[in-house]
């Protein structure tokens, strides 16, 4: 049975198992509130009682189910709005929080003003897919850290230390070094850890297929040393569109690498960066400036200007010169990528002024 819906506002609270629905009429009362199996059958039977759905917005907070079901809604011909979960303060910091309670906010911010949701955008399926492969392969690594780290720890508690050498390979290095007493305990951790890094190493052939056949503009963006096809293509596939930023300076906020503002008055405290967006970009993009500001780092505009910085003292001066470097790196790298023409200059600065002058 179809339900007269001209006028409707719609907050879903998702929840894993279960999802709570406020329904709001056009007066802004509620005309109904129920709670809904969080998968796709039942959300379609849910939602396709109603009709004109082209005049409903449908508002709720990004997370694990988000995605799929605004794409659900969305083909359902419904106007969705999926809000920024981090700008909705006063949905989580209240100290009267229960589902049905968000549910009817989410419906009456939507209601009220739209733009206070800070709406965003999910990147399209496929590349929804693609980000899964390194999210998968950040698994493993960090697997494998763990188990190297907890190896290391084991031998230098019966007072021995394992040599100093790369994670590819740790498994046939520290093997002849064990002591005898603990080899019993260390074959399983040598073995696990060697598969690791045959899964990881699947995942980096991988990794360089998907840039060179699905993403050919990371080719552009590997031009800048110390930016990997791991690197490369997870700012491609984080960002989306190149056109979503109307400035590449605008890249950096969207990734939490620039410092929070809290100003009142004569008083503006130095804050830390907001570490807003992506995580894992966000870590990629740092370790790429690392390697540019560290031993083995070409010679660029961006190592001159974070040695500038770390230059300063210090070791908190050069962690914030590599985050400096790693929010400049953030901006080239959406330059390049929004212009095809556009090649990397390692000395664009002085290029420039010679051009200038």
């Amino acid at each position: 049975m179809k339900q007269c819906s001209t006028g409707l506002t719609i907050g879903m609270d998702l929840g894993d198992t279960e999802s709570v629905v406020c329904v709001l009429d056009a007066d802004g009362s509620v005309v109904r509130s129920c709670t809904v199996e969080t998968d796709l059958l039942a959300m379609s039977r849910f939602f396709k009682r109603f009709d004109d759905r082209e005049s409903i917005t449908v508002a709720m907070e990004c997370g694990t189910h988000s995605p799929w079901i605004s794409d659900l809604l969305e083909s359902l011909s419904f106007q969705v709005l999926v809000g920024n979960a981090r700008k909705l303060r006063v949905i989580w910091d209240t100290d009267n929080k229960y589902d049905e309670r968000d549910a009817e906010m989410l419906a009456r911010i939507a209601r009220f003003d739209p733009q206070l949701l800070r709406a965003i955008r999910h990147r399209g399926t496929r590349a929804q897919m693609d980000l899964a492969t390194l999210k998968a392969r950040d698994v493993l690594v960090k697997s494998r850290t763990s188990m190297i780290n907890a190896l290391r720890g084991i031998v230098k508690s019966a007072g021995d230390r394992l040599p100093s050498c790369s994670s590819e390979s740790f498994a046939k290095k520290v093997a002849p070094h064990i002591p005898p007493a603990l080899r019993p305990a260390s074959r399983p951790l040598l073995s696990a850890i060697s598969a690791l890094t045959k899964q990881i190493s699947a995942y980096d052939r991988y990794t360089e297929k998907l840039c060179n056949e699905r993403y050919p503009e990371t080719e552009r963006l590997r031009a800048v040393q110390g930016v990997g096809p791991i690197t490369a293509l997870a700012f491609v596939l984080t960002l989306d569109r190149p056109e979503r930023f109307k400035r590449s300076r605008g890249v950096g906020p969207y990734l939490g690498l620039v410092p929070r503002r809290d100003q009142s008055g004569q008083i503006d405290k130095p804050l830390p960066i907001t570490k807003a967006g992506n995580t894992q970009v966000r870590r990629l993009l740092v370790g790429a400036a690392n390697y540019i500001m560290g031993p083995f780092g070409p010679d660029c505009d961006l190592r001159r200007f974070g040695l500038r910085l770390a230059g300063r003292g210090g070791t908190v001066s050069r962690r914030k010169a590599k985050t400096a470097v790693a929010r400049k790196l953030a901006v080239l790298l959406h330059h390049l990528w929004v212009d095809p023409q556009e090649q990397y200059e390692p000395f664009h600065r002085e290029h420039h002024a010679k051009t200038s002058a």
